[in-house]
C-alpha cells in the first residue's frame, strides 16, 4: 500500500536507518541550509529531521528523498520507467469486444478507476484553520544563502487550476517572504502556474492559488514531474502511487488540496502587483538575479494540530533535487519512446542541471535521423527548454560519460555534426543565455555516419576482444593473483 502521508514515510526510514534526528538547536537563518547541503554533498547521507529549531516549535524535514534508494522506498518501486508505462498503457487502451472480453477487461478497469482524485469532507489538514492570525512568520522557512533576498518556500507544491479547461496543476515553486502576509511568487514564464496566472489577467481578475507544505511521497513527486499537458496533476499522482489521492476543499479559496497535507496557506496572485523578486542561490550553483514576479497574498492556513515542515537546499549539483531528476527522467522514458520509438534510452546529467544537457541513444535506420530526434524533443513539453542535446548510437551507454566522450570525438565532426538553432526559448535559470528566456540551442550528432550524410571514408572497425583470447583469460583470471574484484571484460 502506499505512504497516506509524510509521517508514515518519515517512520519507514527510521526503521530502516535512513533518517537521522538532529536535537541540537539550529536556526533556520543560514544553519539548516548549509548542514543540509554538506549531508547532501556527502553520499549515503540519510535524511534530516530537526527536531529543536530555533524560535519554532515546528520541526524541520529536509533530504528527505535525496537519494535513488529513498526515492525507490518513497514511489514503492525499483524500475521509475513503470510510471510512464502505465501513462503509455492507458494511451492504448481499447475496449473489448464480446463478452468475455469485457469481462477480462473488469479487474484492469477497477484498477484504472482508482487513479482518480477523490474529494472528502476533511482531513488531518484541517486541525487548525486560522484567517486573520494566519502568517508565514508562524512557521520556519529557511534563507539558504548569505545573498538570498530573505526567506524562501522552496518545497511548496502551488495549486492552480486551468481558468477554461478546470484542469489542476500541482508545480514547485520558490517564493520569497516579504511579510507575514505576503510572498512574491516564482513561477517562470514556462510553466503551467504562470498559463493559468497570464490567461486570468486578462480578466483582471486575482488568481486562486493554494501553497502545499508536505504530503504522501507520491504526491510530491507528482508536483515536480512535467506531465503531458491536459492531465490533471492528480490524477497523474494517483498514477504515480496506484491509489488516488484524497482531496479537502480550501476555506478561502474555490480549490482542492491533499487531505493528509501538513501545511495549507491559500492565498490569491493578483494580475497587477509585481515585486522585485531575488537574488537566489539556485541550481545553477549561481544567484539568480532579480527580476519582477507576482505576489501571493496570504488569505488563510490550514495545518496539522503538530506539522512538520519539509524543506530543500538547492545550490551548484549535485544536491536533492537531483534525484528526483533522475526519476523523472526513467519514468517518462516510455512516453518519449512514444513520441520517439527509436529511442533507446535517454540521460540528462545532474551535474548539467538535468535542462541543461541530453544524451539520447537510438537505433539509427536512416540518414538525419539524429537530427530528426533533437528537433522532436525540442517540441516536446519542458524538454523544449534544453540547451544541448548529443545523440550517440543505440550501442553507447548514455550514463557512462566517459563513453559519450568517446562517442562525441571519434564520430562527430564540429562543422557537419553540430547544429546550432538560434533565437529559441531558454530556460529561465540559464546563467549563460545572452537575455532571459531567450537564446540557442546546439545539437551533437555522435552517431555512426553514413555516406549520405557526407562520409565518403572507409568507416573505421571498434576494436573488441576475440572470443577465444577472452574466454582464456576468464577461465585463468584467479591463476594471475590478480584483484580478484577487477572487472572481467
Amino acid at each position: 500500500m502506499p505512504f497516506e502521508n509524510l509521517s508514515e514515510y518519515i517512520e519507514k526510514l527510521e526503521n530502516i536507518g535512513e533518517l537521522r534526528r538532529v536535537s541540537t538547536e539550529v536556526d533556520p537563518e543560514l544553519e539548516v541550509a548549509e548542514v543540509m547541503r554538506r549531508m547532501m554533498y556527502s553520499k549515503n547521507s540519510p535524511a534530516l529531521l530537526f527536531e529543536n529549531v530555533k524560535g519554532y516549535n515546528i520541526p524541520i524535514l529536509g533530504n528527505a528523498f535525496g537519494s535513488v534508494k529513498r526515492l525507490e522506498i518513497a514511489l514503492e518501486i525499483k524500475d521509475f520507467s513503470e510510471i510512464g508505462n502505465r501513462i503509455v498503457e492507458l494511451t492504448k487502451m481499447k475496449i473489448p469486444s464480446g463478452v468475455l472480453n469485457k469481462i477480462r477487461m473488469l479487474p484492469k478497469l477497477s484498477e484504472i478507476s482508482e487513479y482518480g482524485p477523490k474529494i472528502v469532507e476533511n482531513g488531518p489538514v484541517q486541525e487548525i484553520f486560522e484567517t486573520e492570525n494566519a502568517s508565514f512568520n508562524r512557521f520556519p522557512i529557511l534563507r539558504s544563502f548569505v545573498k538570498d533576498a530573505g526567506r524562501f518556500i522552496t518545497f511548496g507544491m502551488t495549486v492552480t487550476r486551468h481558468p477554461d479547461t478546470g484542469i489542476r496543476n500541482l508545480g514547485v515553486y520558490r517564493l520569497q517572504i516579504i511579510n507575514d502576509k505576503q510572498a512574491i511568487m516564482h513561477w517562470q514564464i514556462h510553466k503551467r502556474g504562470a498559463l493559468h496566472f497570464d490567461i486570468s489577467k486578462e480578466s483582471k481578475n486575482p488568481i486562486p492559488v493554494a501553497i502545499v507544505i508536505g504530503s504522501d511521497p507520491g504526491t510530491i513527486f507528482s508536483s515536480i514531474a512535467p506531465v503531458p499537458e491536459g492531465m490533471d496533476k492528480f490524477l497523474f499522482a494517483g498514477i504515480s502511487r496506484r491509489k488516488g489521492v484524497k482531496l479537502v476543499k480550501c476555506r478561502t479559496i474555490d480549490l482542492e488540496v491533499p487531505a493528509n497535507a501538513e501545511i495549507v496557506f491559500e492565498g490569491t496572485v493578483e494580475p497587477s502587483n509585481l515585486e522585485l523578486e531575488g537574488p537566489f542561490g539556485d541550481h545553477t550553483g549561481y544567484y539568480t538575479p532579480p527580476d519582477y514576479f507576482p505576489v501571493f497574498t496570504l488569505k488563510g492556513v490550514m495545518c496539522k494540530k503538530k506539522p512538520i515542515y519539509l524543506t530543500t537546499v538547492v545550490g551548484k549539483p549535485i544536491l536533492e533535487d537531483a534525484y528526483f531528476g533522475k526519476v523523472i527522467e526513467r519514468s517518462f522514458l516510455p512516453l518519449i519512446q512514444m513520441f520517439q520509438p527509436e529511442v533507446v534510452d535517454f540521460s540528462m546529467p545532474p551535474s548539467g542541471w538535468f535542462q541543461g544537457l541530453g544524451i539520447i541513444s537510438i537505433r539509427k535506420r536512416y540518414p538525419g535521423q539524429a537530427k530528426k530526434v533533437m528537433m522532436g524533443l525540442w517540441g516536446l513539453g519542458q524538454l523544449s527548454l534544453t540547451k544541448i542535446f548529443i545523440v550517440v548510437d543505440h550501442d553507447v551507454n548514455v550514463h557512462n560519460i566517459e563513453d559519450v566522450i568517446w562517442a562525441v570525438t571519434t564520430k562527430s565532426d564540429p562543422k557537419r555534426d553540430t547544429m546550432i538553432i538560434e533565437n529559441v526559448p531558454t530556460d529561465t535559470l540559464d546563467p549563460a543565455s545572452p537575455l532571459l528566456n531567450y537564446g540557442s540551442k546546439m545539437g551533437i550528432d555522435a552517431t555512426t555516419k553514413w555516406k549520405e550524410e557526407g562520409f565518403f571514408r572507409e568507416i573505421q572497425e571498434e576494436v573488441t576482444v576475440d572470443n577465444e583470447t577472452k574466454d582464456l583469460v576468464d577461465r585463468k583470471w584467479t591463476q594471475y593473483g590478480l584483484d580478484p574484484n577487477t572487472t572481467i571484460s
